[in-house]
């Protein structure tokens, strides 16, 4: 059993099981989503098993490593491996991804193509998360561009095929700064090139070539993650997608960005990461305060959480900046939080939308009476969105915000600057987010007599709800739950910064 190639099946399994899809019998879009619901759960079933069973929660190593040759003649391996920042973040995909299978079971048209997309998205953000080789890292990265472009063309609102075509074109040109960056690190210095992870890590650069390397990764993440200036095609995207697209675009695909921004720049680059680090934290927290100001201002429900999407993830950025314990820990945690509630907040939404027909908050009001059980989900998780202790949100940003205040590598004016922006973005989100509530469950707009779409969530949606809402409160009352995953890789990657400090 220990030659069994764990980590190879659950990255290949989903998109071979995509292939049957075409010659399933016809006649309905019934057989299509339980077979891919039922993909999805083996999946997922596969990931846990491989993470109660054969995986070392102390170990700061990468564990169930799989070397194989894919292409000699340009040195290109199958490595595969994780350690418990990837395994956590392998576990949030799966988790998501068989919910917004489930999400998407009203979707009656194409569905073939549309599950087979969701499928072949799985096993790109699986691989992409397991990669130890530098150029299948980039080949994942690229594999799920195609079925994403799909699902938003496709699926979604009047102005899906712009938003799609925006998505792709901030992605593609992210990718070929993202490819560079990982061929000139791969040749420089070596006549026969390496791709291998490990083995970057043991190089060195001149500061002048590791700071452009630096910068054309953090181009790349910058536009996956998102972080401003490279965020404008989130709104667009979230605001014409299908929800249960939404939820992946949410939930994983910024994960992206964040995992390559700790896995590649900060621990392959480190000298060039000292130097950034104060930009980094600064766009961070500057991203907080617009995104949540920009939301404010958003008369679509989709692109206000959206807005909100991009404000949370400013705590990523500054968390990984502050290069201490708590700070990177946040991050990671954030990553974690944000998967969930992003998620199930565009969740609720389009499940909102099916019911009242309307994407805008001022057509929106005094749908709490008619559907009491939406009022108390959507209150609940926009409760958990804005940071309320006993969410996995509260503990994420104050370990964030504990970070920063504990960094010794900036001043008591500068850590004070960003503490204050960081916490005007937390009070701007009670804000908006209790805004938007009050938009849409009070007063007396809508009813059951004018629109007789205006039916209570039923089994399938609390089953959603619940699924989302349980981890969330579980990190929020207990967080090593999930810290104790990667808090011996955090303190590897801050033990080698030590070094040099």
């Amino acid at each position: 059993m220990s030659n069994v190639p764990r980590l190879t099946t659950i990255v290949l399994f989903p998109i071979l099981a995509s292939l049957l899809l075409p010659i399933l019998p016809r006649g309905g879009s019934r057989i299509i989503r339980w077979y891919t619901l039922g993909i999805c759960i083996l999946e997922f079933s596969l990931i846990t098993y491989i993470f109660y069973c054969h995986f070392q929660f102390e170990s700061q190593f990468i564990q169930l490593i799989e070397t194989s040759n894919w292409i000699n003649s340009i040195h290109f391996h199958w490595i595969l491996g994780i350690d418990g920042l990837s395994m956590s973040l392998i576990l949030l995909t799966g988790f998501v991804t068989t919910l917004a299978t489930l999400a998407a079971w009203p979707i009656t048209r194409n569905t073939r193509l549309f599950h087979f997309s969701m499928l072949v998205m799985y096993s790109g953000q699986i691989g992409l998360f397991a990669s130890r080789d530098i150029l299948l890292f980039f080949f994942m990265w690229e594999l799920e561009l195609i079925p994403v472009y799909l699902l938003l063309c496709l699926w979604g609102g009047k102005r899906r095929p712009y938003s799609a075509t925006k998505f792709v074109s901030y992605t593609a040109g992210g990718s070929i700064f993202l490819l560079v960056a990982a061929l000139t690190t791969s040749f420089y210095g070596n006549e026969v090139p390496s791709f291998d992870i490990q083995d970057l890590m043991s190089k060195s650069y001149p500061i002048s070539l590791e700071i452009a390397l630096y910068s054309g990764f953090l181009i790349a993440y910058a536009v996956k993650l998102p972080i401003f200036p490279f965020h404008t095609w989130l709104p667009d995207t979230h605001g014409e997608a299908h929800y249960s697209t939404c939820m992946l675009l949410a939930g994983i695909l910024p994960k992206m960005g964040g995992y390559g921004l700790i896995r590649i720049n900060l621990e392959l680059l480190t000298h060039a990461h000292l130097i950034f680090r104060s930009w980094l934290i600064l766009l961070g927290a500057t991203q907080i305060v617009y995104a949540s100001l920009a939301s404010m201002s958003q008369r679509n429900l989709k692109r206000r959480i959206a807005y909100s999407s991009i404000s949370h993830m400013g705590f990523v950025a500054i968390g990984i900046a502050s290069s201490t314990d708590a700070g990177i820990n946040g991050a990671i945690s954030q990553m974690i939080s944000h998967g969930l509630i992003g998620a199930a907040l565009f969740f609720l939404a389009g499940t909102c939308y099916d019911r009242t027909r309307t994407p805008f908050l001022d057509e929106l009001g005094g749908i709490a009476t008619p559907m009491p059980k939406l009022f108390t989900t959507f209150s609940a998780f926009s409760l958990a969105s804005l940071a309320l202790p006993g969410m996995s949100g509260f503990v994420s940003e104050l370990l964030v915000f504990m970070g920063v205040v504990a960094s010794e590598q900036y001043s008591f004016l500068f850590k004070a600057e960003i503490t204050v922006l960081a916490a005007t973005g937390t009070v701007l989100a009670s804000i908006y987010l209790l805004s938007m509530l009050r938009r849409m469950f009070y007063g007396y707009r809508l009813s059951n007599e004018s629109n007789p779409y205006l039916i209570d969530f039923g089994p399938r949606e609390i089953f959603t709800s619940t699924c989302f809402f349980l981890p969330i409160l579980g990190i929020g009352s207990y967080p090593n739950l999930i810290l104790s995953l990667w808090n011996s890789e955090v303190l590897s990657i801050l033990f080698s910064y030590s070094d040099i400090k």
